[in-house]
């Protein structure tokens, strides 16, 4: 019996995508790249925003129209939040599984299936050599604007020996890049009273060979001091800071239930870049929340340009269900919202031109992740370029092996890509 998952939202879905394949695969079934080739299809939904949500139905409804005769399954955040409203509302689908009941996942595919075998090696479901690592689960922040904590509970993080485990084997599998993810990375350990993440990623560098470690989703507020210290001491640790800061304006980083200002928010970029100059900031922004006035807009945007973020990306406000914000007043018309979304995102374009120009005429070591068909092209990423969000470098080679690390020198900026040659034909790692 085959069975195939279609993971939507953010990339810690896409880690329990792989958790999920490599359970499934150890009670017999069969995993398959495509859904034309399954018998079940998986649809693992996001329920963070409203967009996010209307993606997830259509999506699986998409799916059973497309293919009415076979078993369609929705899981995950979504359906741990409504899934009493979507088995009523949506009786199309054959099931539905929440975060806290995923064993019936494996019920709902193949009640009759009997025995198991040994489980699998974990599938990279990103580009090859590239795999996520999630170090901890929910959130304990209770920002006024997210349903997180409603759906993923407060802050749970893993054993730190069991991480190292996994990362490890991962290595050892062939994995090349390593990408932690959590919904609040900066908090790990905290919950347990124990390691934290300056220590979890000491013991991460002690493993032996090449491979990079990229950390994603640094909440600003409790971003590690010694962290940029320990990054700049070891070059297979990524000097790439994922810090959402969500605003800039004091007023509305209040209302958001954040204890970070615009000054704090600038010395802490100040901070790292002072240690290492090379270091390369990407954030998010969240605008149209309840009370935004045009002034605290200007706040974002003289923000952006004297912090010079390198990446940013940028989301409209988004009333959710049982959280303080959705009975705040003085809400921001949709339209108004999208408006400003559409400024801050151009403020930013010159800013990452900018920051970019700086790596013409660099030798970078870039992880390739696929050729460009019926081209002498090949697309990957240098340290600055985290998966599936930022730009990518543009290979000008005859034959290189995706999954592996290449030295390449940057010619050129295309828009936010950069193109680049060979700076000799040996991998440089992987």
């Amino acid at each position: 019996m085959t069975f195939y998952i279609e993971s939507l939202g953010c990339a810690k879905n896409q880690v329990d995508s792989e958790f999920l394949i490599a359970e499934l695969e150890a009670r017999g079934l069969q995993w398959v790249e495509e859904p034309e080739a399954a018998d079940t299809i998986v649809v693992n939904t996001c329920g963070f925003i409203t967009s996010a949500k209307d993606q997830s139905i259509q999506t699986s409804l998409s799916f059973k129209s497309r293919f009415p005769n076979k078993k369609i399954i929705m899981l995950g955040c979504l359906v741990q939040r409504y899934g009493e409203e979507l088995a009523r509302e949506m009786q199309e689908i054959d099931g539905f599984v929440g975060l806290d009941d995923v064993s019936s996942l494996w019920r709902l595919i193949a009640a009759d299936q009997r025995g198991s075998v040994a489980v699998s090696r974990k599938r990279f479901l990103s580009y090859p050599g590239s795999v996520y690592v999630k170090i901890a689960e929910g959130c304990s922040n209770h920002c006024s604007y997210c349903a997180i904590p409603l759906i993923r509970g407060e802050l749970k993080s893993r054993p730190a020996d069991e991480i190292f485990e996994e990362i490890q084997q991962l290595i050892e599998t062939g994995a090349v890049e390593i990408n932690l993810v959590a919904q609040d990375l900066a908090s790990y350990g905290k919950d347990r009273g124990k390691t934290g993440l300056v220590d979890l990623v000491k013991s991460i560098a002690g493993l032996k060979g090449s491979f990079w470690l990229r950390m994603l989703y640094l909440h600003p507020d409790h971003f590690p001091a010694e962290l940029p210290e320990v990054v700049a001491s070891d070059p297979r640790i990524l000097p790439y800071f994922d810090v959402p800061f969500q605003h800039a304006s004091r007023a509305i980083l209040e209302k958001m239930g954040r204890s970070g200002s615009a000054e704090s928010y600038t010395a802490l970029v100040r901070g790292i870049r002072d240690q290492i100059p090379d270091a390369v900031i990407r954030s998010t922004f969240l605008v149209g929340f309840p009370g935004e006035t045009e002034q605290d807009l200007e706040a974002v945007l003289a923000f952006q340009r004297s912090a010079a973020l390198d990446w940013v990306g940028v989301f409209a406000y988004s009333k959710e269900e049982g959280t303080p914000a959705f009975d705040y007043s003085g809400g921001v018309r949709k339209s108004v919202a999208e408006r400003r979304k559409q400024r801050v995102e151009e403020n930013q374009i010159g800013i990452s031109e900018e920051r970019l120009d700086r790596q013409v005429g660099r030798t970078l070591d870039v992880l390739v992740e696929e050729p460009v068909r019926e081209e002498k092209l090949y697309l990957g990423r240098a340290y600055l370029q985290a998966p599936e969000v930022d730009g990518l470098v543009v290979i000008k080679a005859e034959t290189l092996e995706p999954g592996r690390i290449y030295p390449v020198r940057i010619e050129r900026r295309v828009g936010i890509d950069l193109e680049a040659s060979l700076a000799r034909q040996r991998p440089a790692s992987g």
